[in-house]
């Protein structure tokens, strides 16, 4: 995977601009509903299509070009744009602050005046 061809490359950034755009705009599965936010879900996406086949294996010999099979492709890059996703909202969640943080609480008990 690391000596890949241009166009393991390309197709690889396919799969990852697919599976981005479909979970942006189709899913609302989102931090920010902008360009920029749909460009670092395909960059992300990008690196879980390239981690896909090492991690999940060789599924279906016939869907494959070169090293990229395509279904754990896909699968890599779905799975690591969730996972990016979710970090990115409990991080912005945490800066917030508020009663719904971590550390704090609506009970009042231990807090002071309360």
């Amino acid at each position: 995977m690391l000596g890949q061809d241009f166009i393991s490359f390309v197709i690889l950034a396919v799969i990852a601009v697919v599976v981005a755009a479909i979970l942006h705009y189709g899913c609302k599965f989102y931090v920010k509903d902008d360009v920029w936010s749909l460009v670092s879900k395909s960059v992300v996406g990008w690196f879980g299509a390239w981690l896909g086949t090492p991690v999940l294996g060789q599924w279906f010999p016939g869907l494959n070009y070169g090293s990229v099979y395509y279904i754990p492709a896909v699968i890599g890059a779905f799975g690591a744009i969730v996972v990016a996703v979710d970090i990115a909202r409990m991080v912005a969640a945490g800066s917030a602050g508020g009663a719904g943080s971590a550390g704090g609480g609506s009970s009042g008990v231990g807090q002071p005046g309360a």
